[in-house]
């Protein structure tokens, strides 16, 4: 049923198009000519009915004549039958000026069709030239230039560098043409021109020129453009007229004559006259955005699709569409995003003719192949013109076009990026993963705290020293003790008394009863000699009770010394009194030999056992933090959603574990995986720069970023450095920096050792190899820290960051507006920053190029 009254719709509109009544009369006719004016329609039907008065300014002298004629094609079988039916009316004006002929209505079939009302100019004189006339049958060669002339008429003589001029060539005539010949057409010099009509068959109407009716042509129509200011001069237009002279007969007059009289060809050249072109120059204060456009104009732009991908190929169509000079309208400016392929510019343009010329528009045509995924906008197009109208410079412009690109099939990208300085690459297929994360021990320890230069290092270095110095003094205390004979027996006393005591007990086994008081005597006594440091002959009991209790004895046990030695010497010259009372004095001595000797130590180990204890509660180790049940927790399931595939869960948890305030190589490493494995290879790389500038050496870390590197656009080769730096940098990142600071501490214990052996060997031997292994292990030592210190400096120092946008201009100042992009960065790019300036910062790539970027665009390592 739709198709259907679609079909009656379009035949229905058909018809109606098909059937019209039009008009025809000439444009201009002389106050005593006859004139038709016919209307003619033009349909399948017949009319049933046509009304026309001629009005009040036209007699009607003769009319209407009605016609018919019928018309049948036959195209591709199928027939079509056109009938046209004609009123014509022959009429005479009653006065000169302009008039309308009035309207003609015809029926046809209840429909109603309308032609007119048509102006038309009367003119006092006809088209018809008074024929000069010699007599002998001579023809009149006097052709006045009233009767045949070029006119070239200009729309404006006073201009502006720019504005465009319609410039119109005619030949006007009241005779007869044969023929033209040797045209010359101006050069137009000073003026950008083109030709807007040029018919190639020359075809006259009449026309009121000056009151008078001519026969007109158009031979040529320009549209010229001054190029320069001045008075700019047009040379004229010249044309040879091949005019037909009628030659009057000699003789009697015949009505006759007209037709056996002779016609000659006569050459008549016309010109025009020289014109000059007033032509102003511009005014100054130009904006940037002017392109030379001169006149009136409005631009737009839009994009050739709706949706865009990565590696597509799009355009960006501009168009300005105006009145004025438009074919020297020059391109506009475009600003792209970052990271666009754009290539080179169409450009089409579309004159209305009708409008002499200086009407159209003209279409910029932008492509481009966006290479980066991301939102982006192009930023409004501006155009700026010298109204003429208004004599002042305008700006127009675009509505900034906002969009989205999509990320697109990789493989399409048929050539790496190219802008003007950078060379960047996309992405390429692996053979290759990243390594698994680390689900041991992370290590964990509060942010910014290393080993080397904390309060725990230097403690240590203090036990060193103060070690190697205990050392030294107690290995020269051993020495003086060996070469002091007192001390020795002092010391060996105890071990006197129990050899004696020994020899006393087998007396005692044996039952010898002289024999073993007289031992047990001599033990007593030569201990108390050996231990107090006096001759046995300068012993005696006041003496002896004196200087056990100088040396910290108390009286009770110097009393029960002094009773057994009693009891030794009275034994000695007295009867037997039996084994129970040896084994009695036995046990007493033993037990006061051990309660002197205890006494005596504990007084001098009494200073000592206080400076160990000082040293040993400085050796306790410094608690550092431990991660507890609920940061386990988060690790833990932080590894559980990277072993699921969870990977926005995993970064959640190690994310957590990194906002408690701690850090560690793994945990950054982990980050980067799971950044990655999420598609973010900006953070991904930020993490793995994080987890090697804590520990350069950590190899899980160095490997993966190698990796995801690949996966960078930006290609960028570093400035060559001296080897000897980089073997030195090499070999400092072999270790983490705690690594290298108990390295440090261990060399500098063997330094230590070298030293006492240098100071304290007899041997010369030993005291060579002290001295070389010393200054050796010293410099390692000193390499050691150095090295410790070198990573955490770096570690410090806030100089390294990784671009988070995913396209970036490089400006070369701190502005937005008064600065040029230098070069492009994508994602994940590694910059250093050298300085910094409000929210711009001074960046410097590997290669030594340096400019000026926002922070925003960018995360510190």
């Amino acid at each position: 049923m739709k198709k259907l009254s679609l079909t009656l719709i379009v035949i229905l509109q058909t018809v109606l198009m098909s059937a019209q009544l039009r008009v025809e009369v000439p444009d201009v006719v002389s106050l005593d000519e006859q004139f038709n004016v016919t209307f003619i329609y033009e349909g399948a039907n017949s009319p049933s009915g046509f009304e026309w008065t001629q009005g009040d300014d036209f007699q009607l002298v003769w009319g209407p004549q009605q016609g018919r004629s019928t018309s049948v094609q036959i195209i591709n079988g199928k027939r079509t039958r056109t009938d046209q039916f004609t009123y014509t009316y022959i009429l005479t004006p009653r006065k000169t000026g302009t008039f309308q002929i009035p309207a003609a209505t015809v029926t046809v079939k209840g429909e109603t069709y309308t032609a007119g009302p048509v102006s038309i100019t009367v003119v006092s004189q006809g088209a018809s030239a008074q024929t000069q006339q010699s007599g002998g049958g001579q023809p009149a060669t006097d052709i006045s230039d009233d009767n045949l002339f070029l006119s070239l008429t200009f729309s404006k003589k006073n201009v502006v560098v720019g504005e465009p001029i319609v410039a119109t060539l005619k030949l006007y005539q009241r005779v007869n043409i044969a023929g033209f010949e040797d045209a010359r057409f101006p050069a137009f010099n000073g003026f950008w021109n083109q030709e807007i009509e040029s018919p190639s068959n020359i075809e006259f109407h009449r026309e009121s020129l000056n009151d008078r009716i001519y026969n007109a042509a158009l031979l040529r129509k320009y549209i010229l453009i001054p190029q320069q200011s001045g008075k700019l001069v047009i040379d004229p237009a010249e044309l040879v007229c091949l005019v037909n002279i009628r030659t009057v007969s000699s003789g009697s007059v015949s009505i006759f004559d007209e037709f056996f009289d002779e016609y000659r060809t006569v050459r008549k050249r016309i010109s025009t006259p020289s014109t000059t072109i007033n032509v102003a120059p511009l005014p100054s204060g130009a904006p940037a955005s002017f392109k030379g456009g001169v006149g009136q104009f409005s631009i737009t732009a839009s994009l050739s699709k709706d949706s865009l991908r990565t590696h597509d190929a799009a355009s960006l169509i501009v168009t300005i569409t105006g009145k004025g000079n438009v074919s020297l309208l020059e391109e506009p400016d475009v600003v792209f995003p970052p990271d666009f392929e754009v290539y080179d510019t169409k450009v089409s343009e579309s004159i209305d003719k009708a409008s002499g010329g200086i009407s159209g528009s003209k279409t910029y045509e932008f492509p481009f192949i966006p290479r980066s995924a991301g939102d982006f906008a192009i930023a409004p197009v501006k155009y700026s013109y010298y109204d003429i109208n208004s004599r002042k410079y305008v700006t127009i412009e675009t509505p900034m076009i906002p969009f989205s690109v999509a990320k697109g099939n990789e493989a399409d990208a048929s050539s790496p990026v190219v802008t003007q300085g950078v060379t960047r690459r996309g992405v390429k297929d692996l053979n290759q993963d990243i390594r698994f994360i680390n689900t041991k021990d992370m290590r964990l320890a509060p942010k910014g705290e290393f080993f080397v230069g904390s309060a725990m290092f230097w403690v240590v270095i203090a036990l060193v020293a103060v070690l190697a110095a205990a050392v030294y003094f107690l290995l020269r205390l051993l020495a003086a003790r060996r070469a002091d004979i007192a001390g020795t027996k002092t010391r060996g006393a105890t071990k006197m008394a129990r050899k004696r005591l020994h020899k006393a007990s087998e007396y005692l086994s044996q039952n010898i009863y002289s024999a073993f008081y007289e031992e047990l005597h001599k033990a007593l006594m030569g201990y108390v000699s050996d231990k107090l440091n006096m001759p046995v002959a300068d012993l005696s009991k006041e003496r002896i009770a004196e200087a056990l209790s100088g040396n910290g004895v108390p009286v009770e046990v110097t009393d029960r010394f002094v009773a057994i030695v009693d009891a030794c010497e009275f034994a000695r010259y007295s009867p037997d009194s039996g084994n129970a009372a040896m084994s009695a004095h036995y046990r007493d001595a033993v037990d006061v030999i051990s309660s002197i000797d205890s006494y005596m130590k504990s007084k001098k180990k009494n200073s000592a056992a206080k400076a160990v204890a000082f040293l040993l509660l400085l050796s306790f180790p410094v608690t550092g933090h431990a991660a507890d049940a609920y940061v386990d927790s988060l690790f833990n399931a932080g590894n559980e959603a990277y072993s699921g595939g969870m990977w926005e869960d995993a970064v959640s948890a190690y994310t957590a574990v990194e906002n408690l305030g701690l850090e560690s190589p793994a945990l950054y490493c982990n980050l980067g995986n799971a950044w990655y494995k999420s598609g973010d290879i900006a953070r991904a790389m930020l993490y793995y720069e994080r987890a090697l500038k804590l520990d350069p050496s950590y190899s899980d870390a160095r490997y993966n970023r190698t990796v995801v590197s690949d996966f960078v656009q930006d290609r960028i080769e570093p400035v060559p450095e001296f080897i000897l730096k980089t073997w030195v940098r090499d070999l400092c990142y072999a270790l983490d920096s705690d690594t290298w600071a108990v390295a440090g501490l261990v060399f500098l214990a063997v330094t230590a050792a070298a030293l006492l052996l240098l100071l304290l060997s007899s041997s010369l031997a030993l005291r060579r190899t002290g001295f070389f292994s010393g200054i050796v292990f010293f410099l390692l030592a000193v390499m050691s820290v150095t090295f410790a210190f070198w990573q955490k400096s770096d570690y410090m120092r806030k100089d390294g960051a990784i671009i988070m946008t995913p396209v970036v201009s490089v400006k070369s100042s701190p502005s937005s507006e008064a600065s040029t992009d230098l070069f492009i960065l994508h994602e994940g790019t590694k910059v250093i920053i050298i300085d910094e300036v409000g929210e711009w910062r001074n960046i410097e790539l590997a290669d030594g190029r340096q400019g000026w970027m926002r922070s925003a665009d960018m995360d510190i390592i």
